[in-house]
């Protein structure tokens, strides 16, 4: 298997790297491809050094699968050249995800839609996979009519720019503005401002959650609002989700059926403090969920407190599972 790693350098592609380790991935070529500034430069993987090498270098090397995770106008511009040369992209850039002719995959939820003819497919953003991995088996017993959606985001998922700002902060240091990931400092803050506005006077990241919930969970009646926040975390994203349902439920069959899904932790034992928490999420693959609470504000209404590694289940995981399904199944 012939893999290309397209923005090796960047803090997700690292994690990726991690990942492909972890999960034992059939490598037999491994091609670790950036922007031409890092071309030559090494990277490691399995405990070998590799070169990184170009775009156009690496969509000539055929690789079977390239997994990106390098901006949107980079996944615009070479994933179909990829694509054209039988090569599957898994991008991990919003460039695709409502592109009505691609599929948005979570796993656990809608791996069996794709097929050999899907040569570009999108992974979701990170607030959006470890929520909807929490609801998907709810929505499939309960049917979910509206979603109120609070998240509290790391500053990992703003890049290394962010990173390199809250360090500074945190240090004592005072970033000059050009250098700044925000418009304001991270540490000590809470930011409500993920991504940028739109006209409608929510967040891009806001509606991400609104689109790509809908599409992944198929059902396009879903009522959803979302507020997004940036916090000083290193690491992992939380979000506060309440649910309301068509259908009535009892909050112990609630638990038993997330204990029983894929991908799904649930850490809900008050008398012992124990509950979901970035701390406890950190370089780990699943998703954790707990504070499961009825609604009895509405009918039918469940509360729920979901926290997952926004760089692994949220980004590199995520696509790694996508390329280990396609290997298991024959799709590629």
């Amino acid at each position: 298997m012939k893999v290309a790693l397209v923005g090796a350098t960047g803090l997700v592609g690292r994690v990726m790297n991690e990942v492909l380790e972890e999960f034992d991935f059939p490598v037999t070529e491994y091609i670790p491809v950036a922007s031409s500034k890092s071309v030559g430069k090494k990277v490691s993987y399995r405990g070998k050094e590799y070169s990184i090498v170009g775009m156009q270098d690496a969509v000539d090397m055929v690789p079977d699968i390239a997994i990106f995770s390098a901006g949107g106008g980079t996944s615009l511009e070479w994933a179909p050249k990829f694509a054209e040369k039988g090569t599957v992209v898994i991008d991990n850039s919003s460039a695709w995800r409502m592109d009505p002719t691609k599929k948005l995959i979570v796993p656990e939820i809608n791996a069996d839609e794709l097929t050999k003819n899907d040569k570009i497919i999108a992974n979701p953003n990170c607030s959006t996979i470890q929520m909807v991995v929490a609801l998907a088996p709810l929505h499939r017993k309960y049917g979910i009519k509206r979603l109120v959606i609070s998240t509290y985001q790391s500053f990992t998922g703003t890049g290394a720019k962010a990173v390199a700002q809250y360090e500074a902060e945190k240090s004592g240091q005072n970033p000059e503005k050009t250098d700044m990931a925000y418009h304001y400092q991270i540490f000590e803050n809470a930011i409500p401002q993920c991504d940028v506005f739109l006209d409608n006077g929510y967040t891009k990241e806001e509606m991400k959650l609104v689109h790509e919930t809908k599409k992944i969970l198929g059902d396009q009646s879903l009522k959803i609002t979302a507020t997004a926040v940036r916090i000083p975390v290193n690491g992992g994203h939380s979000e506060s989700v309440n649910a309301e349902f068509h259908r009535p439920f009892e909050i112990e069959d609630v638990r038993q059926l997330l204990e029983s899904s894929e991908g799904i932790t649930v850490l809900d034992d008050l008398e012992n403090f124990k509950y979901p928490m970035p701390l406890y999420a950190k370089n780990k693959n699943e998703v954790f969920v707990g504070r499961l609470r009825r609604d009895d504000s509405v009918e039918n209404g469940l509360n729920m407190w979901i926290v997952a590694d926004n760089l692994r289940k949220g980004a590199a995981t995520n696509a790694v599972q996508i390329a280990k399904y396609l290997v298991e199944h024959h799709l590629v």
